[in-house]
């Protein structure tokens, strides 16, 4: 009974975090030295060379679109023309829960039906847990941007937004976390603080 509960509670909390929420929590830390009488003009997105003709980066490209012209910036017409070039970044990782983390839940307690046992020793390592669950994986994921003056080369903003949950880096996630990184723009605060952004499916 107790294992069947803490089944259904799980799901219920993945529905949450996955389907049923409309918001999400970002930290966000900005750098650089935008000119304070400088507006925002047009861009153009710049690949790096691992990163042409690829279709995660174009989906990349589309997720941050809105948060980049939000910013102010508009499309430039042609790229040799772009006020600013803009280079982004994704990165997920990954990691699991451990159920000495929270003891009140081990010992005979909700995290047994999830284990099979601990080993020490046998060349394993001490701590080691045999079948972990695949539901206890958590993803830290993180977004980044860069602008650069065109003409001079020269970093003008850099922003960066990480959450972390039981979802991957889906498009929705994407697009609301780059709108998270961008809001601060053009202000900058290098000690992360939390933005909440719409997550929109």
């Amino acid at each position: 009974m107790r294992r069947q509960l803490f089944i259904a509670c799980g799901l219920v909390a993945m529905l949450v975090a996955g389907g049923c929420a409309t918001q999400i929590s970002s930290d966000v830390s900005t750098f650089g030295s935008w000119p304070a009488d400088r507006q925002p003009d047009t861009y153009v997105f710049e690949r790096l060379p691992s990163q042409q003709d690829q279709p995660d980066q174009q989906r990349m490209e589309d997720a941050a679109r809105s948060a980049i012209e939000s910013a102010g910036f508009k499309p430039a017409p042609e790229a040799q023309t772009a006020d600013v070039v803009v280079l982004l970044g994704t990165r997920v990782t990954a990691s699991y829960f451990s159920p000495f983390d929270d003891p009140i839940w081990w010992d005979g307690g909700l995290y047994r039906p999830r284990f099979g046992h601990v080993g020490f020793g046998g060349g394993l390592g001490r701590g080691h847990i045999f079948g972990l669950d695949d539901s206890l994986r958590r993803y830290v994921r993180e977004v980044s941007v860069l602008i650069r003056d065109r003409k001079s080369g020269r970093v003008v903003y850099e922003t960066r937004a990480s959450s972390d949950g039981v979802l991957q880096l889906t498009p929705a996630l994407m697009t609301a976390m780059f709108q998270a990184a961008m809001t601060p723009f053009p202000g900058t605060e290098e000690k992360a603080r939390s933005v909440t952004t719409p997550l929109v499916r």
